[in-house]
C-alpha cells in the first residue's frame, strides 16, 4: 500500500508542475485536421517569430516532419524565421495607400533604416514590412508600428515617422500584427 501512496504523490506532483507551452500548443492542435498553420500562427503570436528549436519540438509533439513544417513556414510570407525587432514597422500597400504614395513612404523608410522591406536592422530595433491592407483607407498613406497607426504620412518624410516612433515607443502587440504581411 505504501507503493500506491508514493505513486499517487508522484502523479500529484506531475499534475501541479507547469506544462511546456509547446506541448500544450501541440495537444491543442494535434487532432484537428489541417491545423499546422494555426499552431504555427499561435506559436509566432507568442514569440514574434518561429525559432528552429521550437518548430522542431512542435513537429515532434504533433507528429509532423520538420520538412513539412518548413514547407509551410517558407511558403507563407507571414511567418518569420528570425526575431523581427523591437519595432515592427508595417507600411500599407493596399490600393488607397498605394495611390496616395505608400511606395514612396516605404522607399523612404528603407533609405532611412538602411534595410529593405522584410528585413530587420542590425541592432534589432526595427523590422520593416509592406502589408496588403491595414483597413484605415481614409488615413492613407499610413504605417503602423507594433499596431499603433500613423495616418496621412508625408510620403517624403520617413524620418518624421521614425522620430515619432522614438517618442511614442509603442509596445509589441502580437494581436495587432497584420495577418497578411508581405
Amino acid at each position: 500500500m505504501a507503493e500506491n501512496t508514493a505513486a499517487e504523490e508522484v502523479d500529484l506532483d506531475l499534475e501541479e508542475a507547469p506544462e511546456d507551452e509547446i506541448v500544450v500548443l501541440a495537444r491543442k492542435w494535434k487532432k484537428k485536421r489541417g491545423s499546422l498553420i494555426m499552431a504555427l500562427h499561435e506559436l509566432q503570436g507568442r514569440l514574434g517569430f518561429v525559432p528552429r528549436d521550437q518548430a522542431m519540438k512542435l513537429g515532434r509533439e504533433m507528429g509532423v516532419p520538420l520538412a513539412t513544417i518548413y514547407e509551410v513556414l517558407t511558403f507563407y510570407n507571414y511567418f518569420k524565421l528570425e526575431s523581427p525587432g523591437k519595432y515592427i514597422v508595417s507600411v500599407c500597400t493596399g490600393t488607397a495607400c498605394h495611390i496616395k504614395g505608400s511606395p514612396k513612404l516605404l522607399q523612404g523608410l528603407e533609405g532611412e533604416l538602411g534595410i529593405k522591406a522584410g528585413e530587420s536592422t542590425a541592432d534589432g530595433e526595427y523590422h520593416l514590412q509592406g502589408v496588403r491592407c491595414l483597413g484605415c483607407c481614409g488615413l492613407a498613406p499610413l504605417a503602423s508600428v507594433n499596431g499603433k497607426v500613423y495616418g496621412k504620412q508625408d510620403v517624403d518624410d520617413a524620418h518624421g515617422l521614425l522620430g515619432q516612433v522614438a517618442v511614442d515607443q509603442p509596445t509589441v502587440s502580437a494581436a495587432a500584427e497584420p495577418v497578411d504581411a508581405e
